[in-house]
């Protein structure tokens, strides 16, 4: 077999110690592949990239397209973007699968039974990193989910289910609140759920559906939801499963993958040969799954998993009375290579070689638009930075010049209706949002919106942000107010 080249990242903090502990593992095992190693990380960032990676790596990643990624520090301070967000938008890794198991006894755990995999949506939701700050008081992020991401992530979640054997998947959204944004993600799951009639389904809201999480998790395969409430799900999961760690992390795309462990760079454990490679391993042989060397891949998990029964763990999961020995970075990986060919005696051996198990990557059809809907202006939300006053008088101000052909319905501040009803115990803050509804109930033009913006300003309203309210084939697609 000839080599896979694939960019290598040792990253910072404990990440060089790990990745080196990884790939002695790998190559020990047989993996046939040819790092290429690229410069990410603290170092970059302050050479002055922003996002903590350079163009000439960038490249390496596009050629390869598989990125194998130690933990990097980020520098604090502002300016300086998220390399993980800007990795996985840029390459549409739009799939983040993060498998957690328990191995009890051996690794403290509550669950032991725990075997849940979490596949989040890696390129939307408060992820996209829009960002202002709109009044003295007021700082708003938008939060953006699409069809088509929602779509193909969902299906992925089924896709993996039926690859890997799985029996259910739970979808989690709080669309109970955000009736359109989360409220879409869970119609999407529904609807494409029906698809795959072997597979049980099921939707929590994401709030109960945590703590049922981290207090019954064997009751739960496959959990699909949206990216930050994954974000946090996957850490909680790892966890208690026995330490993040341990758990390994997949970024998958149309043409290219990341895989990184879940845990930052701990950069006070940097340098002592403490830290535990095994999160940053398992991405491996999830990495090996993906490029075709399950042998091998199988070779290293059941080898890691002897590793475990047999006692070598390192200070995160040590324990007296269960441990044989605390071993550093190093030793833990000596002593998984030398466990290389032999199984687990009594945790269950992994399997990515049987005949009909899992394909190496997950092929997701392409996003088909339908016809539009006819879409129709019928208002618009301007919202203002006004010093607290009365609502009643704002109200006032913005009666007295508007356009004719425009009414204002409501005004809300952070959300909840304060005119044309209000409560004198509601606190109020510097931003306002004033919506503006066509007074005939027939559709308008942009040029009435940018009459009503003129008008605002004549009477010395600053409006810092504008949403149009639109209806889509006669269904409103903009919330109301709390208390609306």
């Amino acid at each position: 077999m000839s080599k896979v080249p694939i960019a290598v990242a040792y990253g910072d903090g404990i990440g060089p110690e790990i990745m080196s502990a990884c790939l002695h593992i790998l190559n020990e095992a047989g993996a046939q592949i040819e790092p290429r190693v690229i410069e990410i990380g603290e170092k970059v960032y302050l050479q002055g990239y922003t996002a903590g990676i350079t163009p000439e790596a960038l490249q390496v990643i596009r050629e390869t397209k598989v990125f194998y990624k130690a933990p990097i520090t980020t520098p604090q301070g502002g300016g300086f973007k998220s390399l993980n967000v800007t990795t996985r938008k840029l390459f549409n890794l739009f799939a983040n699968v993060r498998p957690c198991v328990s191995y009890h006894p051996f690794v403290e755990t509550k669950y032991p039974n725990l075997d849940v995999v979490i596949v989040r949506e890696n390129e939307e939701d408060l992820y996209a990193g829009i960002e202002h700050r709109q009044t003295t008081e007021v700082y708003q992020v938008l939060k953006l989910i699409t069809r088509p991401g929602t779509e193909r992530i969902i299906r992925y979640a089924f896709e993996y289910a039926r690859a890997y054997g799985r029996k259910k998947v739970t979808c989690m959204t709080k669309d109970n609140i955000m009736k359109l944004t989360d409220g879409l993600f869970h119609k999407i799951f529904d609807e494409i759920g029906a698809e795959y009639p072997e597979i049980q389904k099921e939707h929590w809201i994401i709030d109960i559906g945590t703590a049922k999480l981290a207090d019954t998790p064997e009751q739960f395969d496959v959990v699909v939801t949206l990216n930050l409430y994954g974000d946090i799900l996957s850490d909680m999961v790892a966890q208690i499963a026995g330490s993040v760690g341990l758990a390994g992390s997949a970024n998958i795309g149309p043409s290219v993958a990341m895989f990184e462990a879940i845990h930052g760079s701990a950069p006070r454990r940097a340098g002592q040969n403490l830290a535990n490679p095994s999160g940053l391993l398992h991405a491996g042989i999830m990495m090996l799954v993906h490029i075709g060397q399950p042998e091998v891949a199988e070779r290293i998990h059941n080898a890691w998993l002897r590793t475990i029964e047999e006692g070598y763990h390192t200070y995160d999961i040590f324990r007296e009375g269960i441990s044989r020995e605390k071993v550093g970075t190093k030793e833990f990986a000596q002593a998984v290579v030398r466990y290389l060919g032999q199984e687990p005696q009594q945790l269950r051996p992994v399997r990515y070689t049987q005949e009909g198990g899992p394909a190496k990557v997950l092929t997701i059809p392409p996003y088909q638009r339908n016809a539009p809907p006819k879409k129709e202006l019928i208002g618009v939300d301007i919202f203002v930075h006004w010093v607290p006053g009365r609502p009643e008088e704002l109200a006032q101000k913005i009666q007295s010049a508007i356009p004719s052909q425009l009414k204002l319905t409501m005004i809300s501040n952070r959300g909840t209706v304060v005119w044309p009803q209000t409560l004198e115990e509601t606190f109020l803050v510097d931003h306002w949002r004033t919506r503006l509804l066509s007074a005939t109930g027939q559709p308008i033009s942009h040029d009435l919106v940018i009459e009503a913006l003129r008008a605002y300003q004549r009477v010395g309203l600053d409006f810092v942000k504008t949403e149009h309210l639109y209806v889509f084939d006669g269904v409103e697609g903009f919330s109301r107010g709390q208390g609306e």
